[in-house]
């Protein structure tokens, strides 16, 4: 089983962060931080260098577990 992080750019929100096997299960995850929100992107992410450096990357969990690792406190 591969694992792949992706950052989900959604309306109103910063985004979210999570790594799964595949797109659809990356939505399946993140559902619970989603909400409401409206999906714009879903991306997979080859570096941390991607993220915003300055509120993401020091405000995050283990992107190498599968799960939402931003926003903190949907795992």
């Amino acid at each position: 089983m591969t694992l792949r992080p992706y950052w989900i750019t959604v309306e109103g929100k910063l985004g979210i962060g999570v790594t799964a096997q595949d797109e659809q299960k990356a939505l399946v995850l993140a559902a619970p931080a989603l909400g409401e929100s409206d999906v714009r992107s879903i991306d997979p992410l080859s570096s941390m260098s991607e993220l915003d450096q300055g509120h993401v990357v020091p405000n995050m969990g283990n992107w190498f577990k599968r799960g939402v690792w931003f926003p903190l406190g949907f795992d």
